[in-house]
């Protein structure tokens, strides 16, 4: 799934999930290199729920998300295909 961001520096992030509801093969394109390297690793595997509850909310500064609020938000919709 490619999922378009909005209000953070990355473009985009892209994933996988399988049928077991895990995640997969995160990449984010464009933002802070380290900290989306950081992201897609240690959601690597991880329960899709369980991401979410763990990434939602988060902001970064003074913006009303971030990069880790954009990815629970790209795997909620992709759960509610």
């Amino acid at each position: 799934m490619t999922y378009k961001t909005k209000g953070v520096c990355a473009q985009a992030i892209n994933f996988e999930m399988d049928d077991d509801h895990k995640i997969h093969n995160v990449k984010f394109v464009g933002g802070c290199s380290g900290n989306t390297q950081g992201i897609a690793s240690l959601a690597e595997g991880m329960d899709a729920e369980e991401v979410i509850s763990r990434l939602e909310g988060i902001r970064c500064g003074f913006k009303p998300t971030s990069c880790p609020d954009q990815l629970s938000k790209a795997i909620r919709q992709a759960l509610e295909k």
